[in-house]
């Protein structure tokens, strides 16, 4: 995230969340599965599977249960209902990998506020309706880097929605993230007080295991670690974790299986994390050359949060159009010289910084600092799903590949602002929304 924060306290246990999002429920539409196998079938539209980036026409999609089981100009499907689609072009479902819906925009509240005046039952309920927003805008799975300060909701939420409770996409869960003692906030209160935390501290190779071993148990898919942070408020960032630290943190996740993002903006924590072996560095924004370079052999991808830079420079009075914030000025800069480099780029845009269902933004951003309109794309589709280990279920329109799909208006390989609201959107099969006869 963008800025954040150590845990004294006791945590809720985690049945008092999955209370919250079974209250929540009444807020929201949710529209349960038939106990029958459907077959549903897609016609007139044109089919745009970001693998080989070539829109076709004549072709149809059909979906039976969760899954697209053939793409066809004429297939035998027998009894099943028909979708015309004409005039829209049909895409995977979309995917984010930086995300908070335990969070909201930071022009609504500070982060600090929400962290230490905003109740848990406050954010889980605005997480619920979060989700809702995230999906119906084409998001059909996140990976959600850290609750700030509210536990583990984060894998209540991503358990309600896959037993359907509540409608959200589907989410890869990081819980609390994990953060050097005295390096996160809130901060700078008198030092008599101790004030929660917006992620876990740890310290040393046996503190790092442990708490990785913790949230795992709590149900994490991702391990999240801070590799740099500023020491005091005011001043720059710098690396909080030795090398040796980082390693245990990354050996540990990878005994069980999982992989690591980390939250860097300086050169040397980059560097760091990289040689440690996580999987992602997000943001990267003070990235030389050389780490970009280090990164690219690595296999290490970049979740660069164009969205969140130039969200927190509006916040601050700045306004498109007008010679650049220092924070817009960096980011291009870096975004530049991560495409001259050849680091694979993600799409991961720290939505929850700004508005949830605006994250595709983070695409629009993408392309107006440099990247093609095909890449952007691919980043939030065929990128992201093999940086999720799941190249083979989501992020194509494919035989086998989960029923995930956006249907726009216009040609997003032109304008891909297109994707900022899509006219339909479709998750594990079922029809989430349907603008065709609407505004």
């Amino acid at each position: 995230m963008w800025t954040r924060p150590n845990d004294g306290f006791r945590l809720p246990q985690r049945s008092t969340i999955a209370r919250l999002l079974l209250i929540a429920v009444a807020c929201t539409t949710v529209r349960n599965a038939a106990g029958e196998t459907q077959r549903l079938v897609l016609t007139g539209a044109k089919i745009l599977d970001p693998a080989d980036g070539v829109a076709r026409e004549g072709l149809q999609i059909v979906i039976e249960g969760e899954r697209i089981v053939e793409i066809a100009p004429a297939p035998q499907v027998g009894e099943a209902t028909r979708l015309d689609m004409t005039g829209l072009t049909l895409l995977p479902g979309l995917i984010d990998l930086h995300s908070h819906l335990l969070l909201h925009p930071y022009n609504e509240a500070s982060w600090d506020d929400q962290v230490l005046r905003e109740s848990w039952e406050l954010r889980t309920v605005r997480a619920v309706a979060a989700a809702k927003a995230t999906l119906e805008a084409g998001f059909t799975t996140l990976r959600d880097l850290g609750t700030e300060g509210a536990g583990f909701a984060d894998v209540a939420l991503r358990d309600a929605i896959a037993k359907g409770i509540v409608p959200g996409p589907r989410i890869f869960a990081t819980t609390r993230a994990i953060v050097a003692t005295g390096c996160y906030g809130p901060s700078g209160f008198d030092p008599r007080w101790e004030v929660p935390k917006g992620a876990q501290e740890a310290t040393g190779v046996d503190g790092v295991r442990r708490a990785v071993r913790e949230q795992i148990s709590a149900g994490a898919d991702w391990i999240k670690v801070y590799a740099d942070y500023r020491r005091r408020n005011g001043e720059p960032p710098t690396p909080t974790f030795s090398q040796e630290e980082l390693n245990a943190l990354v050996d540990e996740a990878k005994t069980a299986g999982l992989p690591v993002a980390a939250h860097a903006f300086t050169d040397e924590a980059i560097r760091r994390a990289v040689l440690a072996g996580v999987a992602t560095i997000e943001h990267g924004f003070n990235a030389s050359d050389e780490a970009l370079g280090l990164m690219r052999e690595r296999g290490v991808v970049l979740c660069p949060t164009l969205t969140a830079a130039e969200s927190v420079a509006r916040y601050g009075g700045w306004k498109p159009g007008t010679p650049d914030d220092p924070r817009v000025k960096e980011v291009k800069g870096m975004f530049a010289r991560a495409l001259r480099s050849g680091v694979t780029i993600a799409c991961g845009s720290d939505v929850g910084v700004f508005a949830h269902g605006e994250n595709a933004r983070e695409l629009a951003l993408m392309v107006a600092y440099g990247m093609s309109p095909l890449e952007a794309l691919r980043s939030a589709t065929t990128t992201a799903a093999k940086v999720l280990r799941k190249e083979n279920d989501v992020g194509r329109l494919a035989k086998g590949f989960a029923a995930d799909l956006i249907a726009v208006r216009g040609d997003p390989l032109v304008d891909l602002t297109v994707l900022r609201k899509p006219v339909v959107v479709f998750k594990a099969g079922k029809k989430v929304i349907d603008r065709r006869s609407g505004p």
